[in-house]
């Protein structure tokens, strides 16, 4: 799994996007759910990305199966946040490994 999570975030966008979300009140405008604890709209990080919605989709997909991000749907739209227990885990771990 830790080279899965290395490879996730070995990419310059994908890493963008995993700082943008550690403060997404400060990167993004306020969400339709109201709270900031869902997360931030696809839509949002695909337009602060400039990337089409495909590949948008694509990334978060990595940083998904790395355990990196969490989702939640609402309606139609899916909102992502960290997952900040996987990233302590990870980081821990790479110690250990490295």
């Amino acid at each position: 799994m830790i080279l899965e999570q290395l490879k996730a975030l070995g990419n310059d966008t994908r890493m963008q996007m995993m700082q943008w979300l550690k403060a997404p009140l400060t990167h993004f405008p306020p969400q339709d759910h109201g709270d900031p604890a869902i997360g931030v709209c696809v839509t949002h990080l695909q337009h602060k990305a400039r990337l089409s919605p495909s590949t948008a989709s694509a990334h978060l997909a990595i940083l998904q199966r790395a355990g990196f991000v969490l989702t939640t749907r609402i309606g139609k739209w899916t909102y992502y946040r960290r997952n900040e227990q996987a990233i302590t885990d990870f980081a821990a771990r790479l110690k250990i490994e490295l």
